[in-house]
């Protein structure tokens, strides 16, 4: 009898363990997948170690970032809240020194703690370009967008990545314009600038494209003809459901994607492997997401459909020529399923790669190649030959 007590305990004890440990693991799931769905902004990344006002240069901690090649910008605090800086001019075991292109006074305060930028451009002042703020109204409220007018009829529509905001799309304005295109440079839900949904939560472009569905329409009532998506990092999934999916999708006239989302699941798993997690946590945080009762318990707002955000099995519904530009050394979004998804569809898919440049940075490590690659795709699809983009 005595027996029997201890043999129930000890089972007792092994049923309270696992469910203890089952508990504790749905908690690790949730959290996982809370953390694709929530929007954040950008963390320090790096140090600012020495500021020399009189040569007007930069020190800053080594990253796989600030040792590139280019111009790009830091995100930071103090006196200033965004530093522009220039060519590399030496390198040391943990340090980068670089060239100051934002005048830094000798009075200024620079906070250390700084994030690494490739936007380059903050405001589009700084572009020197007429433009004007606009309001996209869209189906979660308004959209705060940018409009820089031109003669075209073909507008082009930008779409910014994860985490960031319109300031992203800034750099790839006066290639367009240059070439005479207006362009629109939209927001949208959850990002900070624009309305937010219920949840406040990432669809990681199951939901977003319907703001840019809005942003079409606008540009059509305004008068463009038809448009030219473009999407950057997330905001390429967001712009490759609005081809897909958008009510103006027969006036999408092409598609650039920069750094593109094309499949979220191996973007997930690289970043599952990044921060060290082990199977089975990456598969059941996206199983968590994939189901409506989880996904709200994860904080999305409704389950994430991953199967329709995969545009390599769903290439076959691409319905506009697409340029696609990607580093092989993009180091946030593996560029395997751009080459997929170019394999798939060579007769629409013009694939553009680079190296080194790390993501959503070709602008700044290449200019000259990306601006050719850009311009080279609109005069091959016929976009340039007149006014109307015929």
């Amino acid at each position: 009898m005595k027996s029997l007590r201890h043999a129930a305990r000890a089972a007792l004890t092994l049923l309270l363990a696992l469910v203890a440990a089952g508990s504790l693991l749905a908690l690790v799931v949730f959290r996982i997948a809370r953390s694709v769905v929530t929007p954040s902004r950008r963390k320090p990344d790096l140090q600012i170690l020495a500021i020399d006002t009189s040569a007007q240069t930069i020190e800053l901690t080594r990253t796989a970032d600030t040792e590139l090649p280019g111009r790009y910008g830091l995100l930071t605090s103090g006196t200033y809240d965004y530093i522009k800086i220039g060519a590399v001019l030496s390198t040391g075991p943990m340090s980068v020194r670089r060239k100051l292109l934002t005048k830094i006074d000798a009075s200024a305060r620079v906070d250390k703690d700084a994030a690494f930028s490739g936007w380059y451009y903050a405001s589009p002042s700084e572009l020197h370009l007429p433009y004007e703020s606009v309001i996209i109204g869209a189906p979660h409220g308004p959209c705060p967008a940018w409009f820089f007018p031109s003669e075209r009829d073909t507008w082009v529509i930008q779409v910014h990545g994860r985490g960031t905001t319109r300031a992203e799309c800034l750099r790839a304005v006066p290639v367009f314009q240059a070439e005479g295109f207006p362009v629109l440079v939209v927001s949208y839900r959850n990002d900070g600038e624009a309305a937010r949904s219920r949840s406040g939560a990432y669809g990681l472009g199951s939901t977003e494209w319907h703001d840019v569905d809005a942003a079409i329409g606008h540009a059509l009532r305004h008068g463009a003809r038809r448009v030219i998506l473009m999407g950057w990092s997330m905001g390429g999934a967001i712009v490759l459901q609005a081809l897909t999916s958008s009510v103006h999708r027969e006036r999408i006239a092409g598609v650039v994607l920069e750094s593109p989302v094309v499949d979220w699941r191996p973007v997930l798993d690289f970043h599952a492997k990044l921060a060290g997690m082990r199977d089975p946590l990456p598969a059941l945080a996206l199983g968590a997401l994939s189901s409506d009762l989880t996904a709200r318990l994860s904080g999305a707002e409704a389950a994430i459909p991953f199967d329709r955000l995969d545009m390599v099995a769903r290439s076959a519904e691409l319905g506009a020529p697409v340029l696609l530009l990607h580093s092989d050394d993009d180091g946030f979004v593996p560029s395997d399923a751009s080459h997929a998804l170019a394999e798939a569809r060579p007769d629409l898919v013009t694939m553009k790669a680079f190296t080194v440049a790390r993501h959503t940075k070709l602008w700044n490590y290449d200019q000259q190649g990306w601006t050719k690659a850009i311009t080279d795709w609109l005069s091959g699809n016929g976009f340039l030959n007149d006014s109307a983009g015929d």
